[in-house]
């Protein structure tokens, strides 16, 4: 097995290499989606969510700060993040592709503050934003889960740009 070595100060990494480095860490696919105060829907494709803490129960994910949904996220004050299932790929996608209107056709409910709910979605975390952190190039957003929802079925992962399913190990 060959194994490629990245520098890591700022001056010699490369971000592509840093990518591809990062994206053999297999992850679930979200769509975290919130309603401005002006009551715009936002929405997007994200897989940097991950739990922080059961007591309070904290989530976390982020945003690039060039992002033109930033200024919306940071106003709402709310947002839910839907985990998709291995039948929302094509969900992940259109989330994942600039365009005006998101939600055209999209079926969904409301959540807290109105936020879309995404119908077919594995599991559902409605949350309050409770902080931000600039890190890097990207905004964290830290959120107060106030209300989950979850059904049974295969989570979408998501592993060295590809979409896939998880398959137990034999034994497990």
């Amino acid at each position: 097995m060959t194994m490629l070595s990245l520098p890591l100060d700022r001056e010699a990494t490369d971000p592509r290499l840093l990518r591809q480095a990062l994206g053999r860490f297999a992850t679930g696919v979200t769509v975290i989606t919130t309603k401005t105060p002006d009551g715009k829907y936002e929405g997007l494709t994200a897989n940097s969510f991950s739990a922080v803490s059961l007591d309070p129960p904290l989530v976390l994910w982020s945003l690039r700060l060039a992002a033109p949904s930033l200024p919306g996220f940071k106003a709402a004050g709310h947002f839910v993040v839907n985990v998709l299932s291995t039948a929302q790929s094509l969900t992940s996608r259109h989330f994942a592709t600039p365009r005006h209107d998101k939600f055209e056709g999209v079926r969904f409910s409301a959540g807290i503050a109105g936020c879309p709910m995404l119908d077919e979605s594995l599991a559902i975390f409605e949350c309050r934003t409770e902080s931000t952190i600039e890190g890097g190039d990207h905004m964290i957003f830290i959120g107060r889960v106030v209300q989950a929802h979850y059904r049974e079925g295969e989570p979408l992962i998501f592993a060295a740009g590809k979409y896939g399913t998880h398959a137990p190990l034999d034994g497990d």
